[in-house]
């Protein structure tokens, strides 16, 4: 990848991700007021539902420049497969290594240094290690990036040429929901991790332990609570973050 595509993926992704965060905030602040043990209205209902929304947009455009960076750097690199039955494996790799990437810059230095001086048993790499598998959706990237650029690649066959930014979007909205529908286990697992009481088993934090555990009690409908707001939610986000990224990209090559 030459300097103008790093630079182009660079603040392509920087944008995408404070669109996203900018578009979605209120309904994120509501979401987590819904949530919150104090009750919707006390937490401070439909008020304020842009507060705190300056740190989230100067934060995300690091993150998500990191990732895309990251991602297209990676894709250049196995260009020569791009066109074979190995694309989807190439795509997968991207993208997890974006996420990794992207998480280095989303964690920052303090959470690795203060949960180690809370445990003193475990070293910075365990920790680092274990922030990772807590804190970055590389099951959900792994889904939603390969196809999307199939997505992307179907459309621009059948009509013979390249695609609009809105038709990418609509592809990055697509392969959001089927991502989000599909990972909703592992969603559901992390929040039951989440709110377990200290000292159980479930917040020990065996991801397949605690889905076997749901799958026990509840079944099916249990692995798969949420699934339509948590569908409806990503694909909204899949919509403006892959179609801002494709848009400015192209305006910058």
């Amino acid at each position: 990848m030459d300097r103008r595509e790093f630079t182009a993926s660079l603040l392509a992704g920087g944008c995408a991700g404070m669109c996203v965060d900018l578009t979605l905030f209120p309904l994120d602040t509501i979401k987590t007021r819904l949530q919150s043990q104090q009750g919707f209205y006390k937490a401070g209902g439909f008020r304020g539902v842009y507060a705190g929304v300056p740190s989230a947009a100067i934060g995300s455009f690091p993150n998500a420049a990191a990732f895309f960076v990251t991602y297209e750097s990676t894709k250049s690199l196995f260009t020569g497969y791009s066109a074979t039955n190995l694309a989807p494996i190439t795509h997968m790799l991207a993208a997890s290594l974006g996420e990794i990437v992207a998480c280095l810059i989303r964690v920052p230095t303090e959470v690795v240094k203060q949960r180690t001086q809370a445990n003193p048993s475990l070293n910075t790499y365990r920790v680092l290690l274990n922030t990772l598998q807590e804190e970055v959706c590389i099951p959900f990237s792994l889904v939603q990036f390969p196809l999307w650029e199939y997505l992307k690649a179907v459309w621009w066959r059948r009509q013979g040429g390249r695609l609009d930014s809105w038709q990418a979007a609509v592809c990055g909205a697509l392969a959001g929901g089927v991502a989000a529908f599909v990972t909703t286990p592992l969603d559901v697992a992390k929040t039951w991790i989440m709110l377990a009481e200290a000292g159980t088993s479930t917040a020990s934090g065996n991801i397949p332990k605690v889905l076997y555990e749901v799958w026990r009690s509840r079944g099916i409908p249990g692995l798969f609570a949420g699934s339509i707001p948590r569908v409806t939610f990503i694909s909204m986000g899949g919509f403006i973050f892959l179609g801002a990224y494709e848009k400015v990209r192209r305006t910058l090559l």
